[in-house]
């Protein structure tokens, strides 16, 4: 009866030491692992760097083959920055009858300003309209001898930036057009449209470019894995000879590949930024030709990441598929 309590204290103690012996095992296991990944990815950045030339020359094809796709980007979204600045100057221009008088031609723009899809009205009255045609033709003297005034009234509508789209704004100017004291309503929203239509079409462009440039990438990454396979073929052998599996010898082939694409993305990144360092200033000087302060615009933190890590995961995806294509092809006689 007395030893029952002591067997007991013994069975718990060797639990409680194999428990700990196993946790102990499991974490040794496990930095066992992060220390050869970081080992593995260190000797494959070196073996990179001992190569500089044929690696260089990989980094800069993959560079160029991202900064294509990017440079569009970028090159897009500095067109919708400017855009934004034209959408205000999308008008609907509205001339009154000859007939109608000035008051109620005034009455009328009050009434056009209380509309919500209206941003602002503009009322130009004949005598205005004529001494500014005046002022801008250089025809002063010739139409002062005329005897009446040819030019009518005008009504300038400027729509809010929500409605400065194609179905909102064709509407609003059908509505405009149909009122009993316009004459003619004009639109200048035409050349706008086809700017957004070209850009929508660019867009497309840039994805397809993008995707065709990923695609030789890949190839590119995977060839290039291949040929470094070929060369190392007696040491995969050696290592599968001592038991070494097939995820071990893949490892280092998998960290060339993710050194490559981000290699890449990185020199993709420069290649855009001095780019765009090397224009900014001409750029400047056209902006200021007609009195704009636009700056050219590069990638944000958001797409330098994202073209960074975009580089690198295709770098991994080539590796992979090259590792798993010509690494199975290699056995042990």
């Amino acid at each position: 009866m007395s030893a029952s309590p002591r067997k007991n204290k013994a069975d718990l103690s060797r639990r409680e030491k194999g428990a700990s012996q196993s946790r102990t095992s499991g974490g040794d296991r496990f930095n066992s692992y992060l220390s050869h990944h970081r080992l593995v990815a260190r000797e494959s950045f070196l073996r990179l760097l001992a190569t500089p030339v044929p690696s260089l020359m990989t980094w800069l094809v993959i560079g160029i083959a991202m900064a294509l796709p990017g440079a569009l980007y970028v090159g897009l979204s500095n067109i919708e920055t400017v855009s934004r600045g034209w959408d205000g100057a999308a008008q609907i221009s509205l001339y009154v009858h000859k007939v109608v008088s000035v008051q109620d031609s005034r009455k009328l723009a009050r009434k056009l300003e209380q509309r919500a899809d209206v941003a602002s009205v503009e009322f130009i009255s004949r005598s205005q309209a004529l001494a500014e045609f005046q002022q801008l033709s250089g025809y002063g003297e010739v139409l002062d001898h005329l005897d009446d005034n040819p030019l009518p009234a005008v009504i300038v509508v400027r729509p809010v930036e929500q409605a400065v789209s194609a179905q909102a704004t064709e509407q609003l100017f059908q509505q405009l057009k149909a009122l009993p004291q316009i004459e003619q309503a004009v639109i200048d929203l035409e050349w706008l449209q086809r700017l957004y239509s070209i850009m929508a079409l660019g867009k497309r462009l840039t994805l397809a470019l993008a995707a065709l440039l990923a695609l030789g990438v890949l190839l590119v990454i995977g060839n290039t894995i291949r040929l470094a396979i070929e060369s190392r073929r007696d040491e995969i052998v050696i290592v599968k000879l001592v038991g070494g599996t097939n995820a071990f010898v893949r490892r280092p082939f998998l960290y060339t590949g993710l050194w490559y694409g981000l290699g890449g993305g990185l020199l993709a990144w420069l290649i855009i930024s001095s780019s765009l360092f090397w224009l900014s200033t001409p750029v400047a000087e056209l902006a200021g030709l007609y009195q704009s302060e636009f700056q050219l615009q590069g990638l944000g933190f958001s797409e330098s990441l994202l073209m960074w890590l975009s580089g690198g995961l295709l770098g991994l995806l080539g590796a992979w598929l090259a590792v798993s294509r010509h690494l199975g092809a290699i056995e042990p006689r």
